[in-house]
């Protein structure tokens, strides 16, 4: 599983979370969401933008 962050807001989207607000239920891989999106608390990054943050520990 993957977590991923914006570099503006610091907004984290992971995918064992999934982002329901923004229409995409927990265990929602990050390849599925659309380049377009726009990160949902800044709307300045676009999914292309976010960096990759470490992965969890005990997967």
């Amino acid at each position: 599983m993957s977590v991923y962050r914006c570099p503006v807001c610091d907004y984290r989207y992971d995918d064992v979370k999934g982002a329901p607000r923004e229409g995409f239920p927990a265990g929602t891989p990050w390849s599925a969401i659309p380049d377009d999106w726009c990160c949902p608390d800044c709307g300045v990054r676009e999914k292309v933008d976010f960096e990759p943050v470490e992965s969890r520990q005990g997967r």
